[in-house]
């Protein structure tokens, strides 16, 4: 069977079949959400090219989030064959799940055991073997402050993109209301956090899930900024730390509430 062979004005000759593998790698890599401009780039394509590819890609069943101007996020891979792990990334994985379930709330450490249950039933038996003796457990003597409300229920307004209303109580007991974007949750020993945008601050802020006195989702959505708006949030906290002393153990840099 002939390959089909694609050709641009300027592109030069790449195989189809090659190219949309190339182009699944680069999302797969993560890091999003990836632009068109940086995926020609690196292809060596036309931006033109990649929106073509993105297109295909989703026909043939890849779930990619994202549009033109925002970049594309690769959140389920059904277009190709799942990669292969070795010893020592299965093992990363099962500490991560282990940790996951030390930490997490019911709803997330019920599903990191799970995931851990399925992974290890699709392993070839040397690898399934090894998974089961390479970590055994992960302790921590140390969690987070139990949340207010109910993680699984932020974790949905996040991915479904919506705005959320928030009481929010802080450290001298004083309670307000907040419309905010929630951008992701960061897990640390003491405590667990939301990064959001705050309407009423209009600034990114962290806000503190055991100080959440009252949740309630709204039907506002902001989709498809969150990657987007949660990348440079992260990027401006990093910025905010190189600036300052090197402390051990700190929380986001963005000013809470």
């Amino acid at each position: 069977m002939t390959e089909t062979v694609i050709k641009d004005r300027d592109d030069g000759a790449m195989s189809r079949s090659h190219r949309l593998f190339q182009v699944m790698q680069l999302l797969r890599q993560g890091g999003g959400p990836h632009t068109a401009a940086k995926l020609a780039q690196d292809l060596g394509i036309s931006a033109r090219s990649v929106h073509r590819d993105i297109a295909t890609l989703r026909e043939m069943g890849a779930i990619i989030d994202g549009e033109a101007g925002y970049g594309f996020t690769l959140i389920e891979d059904n277009a190709l064959p799942p990669m292969g792990f070795r010893d020592t990334e299965l093992e990363a994985l099962v500490l991560g799940l282990r940790e996951v379930q030390q930490i997490g709330d019911p709803e997330l450490a019920d599903a990191a055991a799970e995931a851990l249950r399925k992974l290890q039933a699709r392993l070839p038996n040397r690898q399934a073997h090894r998974l089961r003796h390479a970590v055994l457990s992960a302790y921590r003597f140390q969690r987070p402050q139990p949340p207010g409300i109910a993680l699984a229920d932020l974790r949905r307004a996040t991915w479904d993109e919506v705005e959320v209303r928030l009481d929010y109580c802080d450290a001298k007991g004083a309670v307000t209301q907040r419309q905010v974007k929630p951008l992701g949750l960061v897990y640390f020993d003491r405590s667990t956090v939301l990064i959001a945008w705050c309407g009423l601050r209009d600034d990114v802020r962290v806000f503190r899930v055991d100080r959440i006195a009252g949740f309630e989702a709204t039907d506002v959505s902001f989709r498809p900024h969150r990657v987007p708006m949660l990348r440079d949030a992260l990027a401006q906290m990093r910025a905010d730390r190189a600036a300052c002393a090197p402390q051990a153990d700190v929380e986001p840099d963005a000013p809470e509430g």
